[in-house]
């Protein structure tokens, strides 16, 4: 068993979405609206945490719907034994559409193309396929252009196989507050959605809000909303909330060798460390091959006894180097690089700002070879 491993509390996860739950009712109780559902955001192998325990942890919870990126991610959940509906956001080829009607997975139609070779298939099956279209307004990535509808999506509403059971939309400056994309892509998902009506689609299933939007503005929540980030524990910067969120991934490692450098000596790659007099360095076995990000190098810190202590010189592929000094410690004590050791506290959101990077990259890029352990609090 490797020495690294990333511990994720599934009790912090449900804590999470209860939650973001009470938000919405509270929201929902003073407009008048019915509570929006949740669609848990669960790509990237759920933001680095596990998506096949995660998934099924949020499924116990009670969300509406998984979300994913890709046919595969929703052929993983499915193998977990996720029963519950999963959205797959992304693209499809061609390859891709038989995952979906032998995992029961709803598709995204963000192209004429797609709802063409949809409505294909499932004819060809003999049976209706219920599917979200996604409508562009303004991300410019995927989705039917919001002012090009009256062409586009005709096709698609007329196609006899295919049931359209939602509009969504994605928001390119949600957590932007200086922003005006934000309001304006809003303007024009509502207009989407009165054209889409006047086509004739009758659905009012209708979903906008990521993380980041749904704290923002109550007017977006809709139907549905569609958090990631937040029910792993994490507000999306610079946004800031008083809801009681607690991170679910924390980050251990071990010292596994100890050793002291005499003044002016080099440490690591490139000697970029210099021992300013005698020095204890420790050797912690987690590197940039764990998701360690390189530039953490000479100004990232790490706890051990419940101290702040620097990472010194390059962080290698399987491990990186900690100044100790002053630390009585020893093989095998408990390093933490994300999470709370004693009074002290590394987030994830923390570690992003001292190398210039968003927490959705860094938790995404732990490695595989990371064993992630699941808890459940006594």
């Amino acid at each position: 068993m490797r020495h690294t491993v990333a511990r994720v509390d599934l009790d912090a996860l449900r804590g999470n979405v209860r939650a973001l739950r009470s938000l919405l009712e509270e929201g929902a109780l003073a407009s008048g609206r019915p509570v929006p559902a949740i669609i848990a955001v669960v790509k990237a192998n759920a933001y680095g945490h596990g998506a096949a325990s995660v998934g099924s942890a949020l499924e116990a919870s009670g969300v509406a719907m998984l979300a994913c990126a890709d046919v595969d991610e929703g052929v993983v959940l499915r193998e977990a034994g996720i029963a519950a509906p999963i959205l797959v956001f992304g693209a499809l080829g061609i390859s891709d559409l038989d995952g979906i009607f032998s995992h029961r997975l709803t598709p995204t139609i963000s192209s004429p193309w797609a709802g063409r070779a949809l409505a294909d298939a499932a004819a060809a099956r003999g049976t209706v396929l219920g599917c979200h279209v996604k409508i562009d307004t303004g991300m410019n990535r995927l989705g039917l252009r919001h002012d090009n509808l009256r062409r586009t999506l005709p096709a698609i509403l007329a196609a006899p196989s295919l049931r359209v059971d939602a509009l969504y939309t994605h928001f390119a400056t949600a957590d932007e507050p200086e922003s005006e994309l934000f309001g304006l892509q809003q303007q024009q998902f509502v207009a989407a959605r009165e054209v889409a009506a006047d086509l004739g689609l009758r659905t009012t299933h209708v979903h906008a809000a990521n993380s980041a939007a749904l704290l923002r503005d109550e007017r977006v929540w809709f139907d549905a909303v569609r958090p990631g980030l937040l029910l792993y524990g994490i507000v999306p910067p610079p946004l800031m909330t008083t809801l009681q969120l607690e991170p679910a991934l924390s980050l251990h490692s071990r010292i596994v060798a100890v050793k002291g450098v005499r003044d002016g000596e080099g440490a690591g790659y490139g000697q970029v460390f210099r021992a300013a007099g005698p020095r204890t360095l420790a050797v912690v076995p987690a590197g940039y091959a764990d998701g360690v990000d390189w530039r953490l190098g000479n100004r990232g810190v790490v706890l051990v006894r419940g101290r702040r202590v620097p990472i010194v010189g390059r962080v290698s592929m399987d491990m990186l180097s900690i100044d100790v000094t002053g630390l009585d410690v020893s093989p095998g004590d408990e390093v933490v690089l994300l999470g709370r050791q004693g009074d002290q506290r590394i987030d994830v959101r923390e570690v992003a700002a001292t190398i210039g990077t968003i927490p959705w990259e860094l938790l995404c890029r732990l490695g595989a070879r990371i064993q992630r352990e699941y808890c459940h609090r006594p």
